[in-house]
């Protein structure tokens, strides 16, 4: 005997549940369990901060690329919100595992075993520049590449004012410095400028932008 067929009324209260339990199945993490994730893997104060200073300038660009908020409710969310919520994740496990060959694919495999959004695994697998990463990045993916090794370099030009702050940073001064391959040896050059042309932007605009996102976080980073 087949069951008889719901009303109306009950068949929306169905497809109400059935809608809740499917967002509620999914896994939810904020920005505050992504710093404990970091903060548990990463011991250093300077790797911290150099996760702050990523996370503003990917923000500032998601931001920008997101536009104003919708409004209506949970359709206020902007785009992109896993990739802005949890940027400080880019490089969490570069202390414990450093090599090319571990960072950031041992990173990448605990996410995924956590249950983090697959959007934030593909970005930050799209920041390291190793053969096994090099696909496709959209802007936002591009993003992490684009921002992390000039937040790198900007946090060393900042060091070396007398004032320490990122506020006396300027374009002029940092594309002189890019030029000596003595100051902050250890950053890409070649990334900093494939970031700002993955993003469709000239690269003074690039380090400029940055310049102001790293300045509305300047008393996080200790500049």
């Amino acid at each position: 005997m087949r069951p008889s067929k719901p009303g109306k009324s009950r068949t929306k209260v169905i497809n109400r549940s059935a809608k809740w339990l499917s967002t509620r199945a999914l896994p939810s993490f904020n920005r505050e369990q992504a710093w404990q994730l970091l903060s548990e893997w990463t011991q250093s104060e300077s790797l911290r901060k150099h996760a702050l200073a990523v996370e503003a300038c990917v923000v500032a660009y998601g931001e920008q690329q997101a536009g104003p908020p919708r409004t209506g409710g949970r359709c206020a969310r902007r785009p992109h919100s896993a990739l802005l919520n949890h940027r400080p994740l880019h490089d969490f496990d570069y202390e414990r595992h450093p090599t090319a060959e571990e960072h950031p694919f041992v990173g990448v495999r605990e996410l995924e075993r956590l249950g983090w959004p697959e959007e934030l695994r593909t970005a930050i697998l799209g920041h390291a520049q190793t053969p096994a990463c090099r696909a496709p990045r959209t802007s936002a993916k591009s993003s992490p590449l684009a921002c992390d090794e000039l937040a790198g370099f900007l946090t060393a030009c900042a060091l070396v004012k007398p004032t320490k702050s990122i506020a006396d940073v300027e374009v002029s001064s940092v594309k002189k410095k890019m030029k000596d391959k003595a100051f902050a040896r250890g950053v890409h050059r070649e990334d900093i400028v494939q970031g700002a042309f993955e993003l469709g932007v000239d690269l003074d605009t690039h380090i400029a932008f940055c310049i102001e996102a790293m300045k509305k976080r300047a008393g996080d980073l200790g500049l």
